[in-house]
Parts: C-alpha cells; structure tokens; sequence
C-alpha cells in the first residue's frame, strides 16, 4: 500500500538513501533539507523513480519549525510515517536558537516539535521513526538548556539520547491514542558525512542504516513496537541506555524541554 512518507535531513546520508529506497518503491515521499539548491538536485534525480515534494527548513531556527510544521498539513491532510532522521555533530556555529547548543536543537528539540505538531495527522495508525545512536550519554539539563556549554562529541550523544528519551516519554504518554514512537540506532559508523568528519574514517555502507530506517516506518514487525528501541548494531530490539528506562529522568527531561520550548527567546533570539 501507498504510504505518504515525511523524511527529515534527507539530501545527504542515510536519509537520501532511505529516500531513494520509499520512492523507488512507490511511497509519495516528502524529503526535507535545509539547502534549496540540495533539495532541487534530490528532487530532481529521484523524482524519475516516483513521487516527491520538498520542504525547505533549517531545523537549528525553531520558528522555522514551526513553519514546516504548518507547511506539511497545508498540503496533505494525513502522513502515514514521519522519519526524524536530520542530525548534526560538529558545525562551525555551535550556538542555536535562544543561546542552546545546535545538537541539542536540531537533534533533540527540533525532532520532538514537529512530531508533536504533526500528530493529527498521523493518527493512532501513523508510525514516528527518531534516527537515534550508538553514542548516547546521560543528559545534562543545564547543558540542553544552554546555560553550560559540551564538547562536540558530549553534546551529540546527550542529544541522541534525549531524543531516546523523549521517543519512549511521547510513547507512554500517548499509548493507544496516537502513533507509534519509536527510536532506531542505525548502525555505528556508517559511511556519511557525519561521520567522515567526526572520526576521519570511511565508514561502513549506508544501506545499512537506509535498510532499517525503511524497515522500520513500514514492516510489520515494527507497528506494535511504540516506546522501543532498536539496535541495528544487534539487529533487534534491545535495551536502551539505563537514563531511558527511569521515569523520574524522563520527566525531569520533558519538563525541561517545555520550558525551553515556552521560552519567548527561543523564537525571538533564532536570527
């Protein structure tokens, strides 16, 4: 069955090559990025193979969030899967939105804005797949909340595995009432720019980390799975950092990614 399919991040990476793969195999497929001319080469290479839209945002501005949020719902009024796999390690602008860190934006909030703006039209039958990592470390909350500063590589696996967090957080919460939520390690150290330029190697093929992104938004394996965590460095699920399965850190992480979302700041201070 035809599903409507949003990526995020996907004019680079895994997420090109899980694009590639939904369109080729019949999927409408909305590929976000955050460069226009990226984007239009995509679109145009993958639009022989089938069905695409773009969607242009830069998901370390928060407004500009919410203006995708609102884009994606003015065009269709339901989204089968929504695939959170835009991402960052190191950039030369480590500073965001509101004084906070770009990881913690882009990898963290950004994910868990749109996802919950996109939730009516996802439904109860809808999945959300949140690109997590092998590189997860405890959350620092005044770090996520920009009032201290990490390394790049602290940074990004604390937001790798916030966005673990909060996928099983939104899970429990939302229960039989909305879609399935579901965080995926890809593979470690698969062959994308990301990578090549974190650690300097060459990594391993990107299909793999494709494959599974794809495998998870429609196998059938994957629908009863909201609140998981699936390994692909395993190949199955498994058991996520300790943080994840602690209720009182789960909600002191939600509490604090709220109030920075309520922030006036975060909006005004994004440009």
């Amino acid at each position: 069955m035809k599903k409507t399919i949003l990526i995020t991040g996907a004019t680079d990476g895994i997420g090109l090559e899980a694009a590639g793969i939904l369109v080729q195999a019949g999927h409408q497929t909305l590929i976000h990025g955050r460069s226009r001319a990226k984007l239009d080469r995509v679109a145009t290479a993958l639009s022989r193979k089938g069905t695409v839209e773009t969607y242009l945002a830069d998901l370390s501005y928060i407004e500009e969030v919410e203006r995708l949020a609102l884009e994606i719902p003015g065009r269709h009024r339901k989204l089968d899967v929504l695939i959170n796999n835009a991402g960052v390690y190191n950039t030369l602008k480590p500073i965001a939105s509101g004084g906070l860190d770009v990881r913690f934006v882009v990898n963290t909030i950004a994910p868990y804005l749109l996802t919950t703006r996109l939730l009516p039209l996802l439904g109860t039958s809808g999945r959300i797949i949140n690109l997590s990592s092998a590189a997860q470390a405890p959350v620092d909350i005044p770090a996520l909340s920009g009032r201290t500063r990490l390394s790049d590589d602290a940074a990004y696996a604390q937001s790798k595995l916030a966005l673990t967090m909060w996928s099983r957080a939104l899970a429990q919460r939302l229960e039989a009432d909305g879609p399935a939520v579901i965080a995926v390690n890809p593979g470690s150290l698969l062959a994308s720019k990301m990578v090549k330029r974190a650690y300097g190697v060459k990594g391993k093929d990107l299909r793999i980390g494709a494959d599974i992104l794809c495998r998870a938004a429609l196998a059938d394996d994957f629908a009863g799975a909201s609140g998981q965590y699936f390994d692909n460095d395993v190949g199955q699920f498994a058991s996520p950092h300790p943080d994840a399965l602690d209720d009182h850190k789960l909600a002191a992480l939600m509490v604090a990614i709220d109030a920075i979302l309520a922030r006036p700041n975060t909006i005004e201070e994004s440009h």
